[in-house]
């Protein structure tokens, strides 16, 4: 099974495990500010659950490419939409600032 590191935190999840949901289930604080609150629950409209991971995940699909190359993203940032994103390996995830995690600074 497959490790997550995020927010000081490790994990296993099933190989092919859904990002964002295995993250919401370890009780990681993926959304900043008033995200948390108005996001689109995983659909891959709102962008707001970007990400910066490293390890080995799945290609990004249309929803993730299409939805990162709208503002306030660029394409050309390696961020990814965790609701996208499906777990294929040992991966560490770290979290941007600002509301739709496209900021400078990490956070986590």
């Amino acid at each position: 099974m497959p490790k997550v590191t995020a927010q000081g935190k490790t994990f296993e999840c099933a190989t092919g495990a859904n990002l964002r949901r295995a993250l919401l289930d370890n009780d990681v604080d993926l959304y900043n500010g008033n995200a948390k609150l108005i996001n689109c629950r995983g659909i891959g409209s709102c962008g707001t659950c970007a990400v910066l991971i490293e390890g080995e995940v799945s290609t990004a699909n249309w929803k993730d490419r299409g939805r990162r190359s709208l503002p306030p993203h660029k394409s050309e940032r390696p961020l990814r939409l965790a609701c996208q994103t499906r777990v294929l390996g040992d991966i560490k995830v770290f979290k941007y600032d600002q509301f739709w995690g496209q900021g400078q600074t990490i956070v986590w």
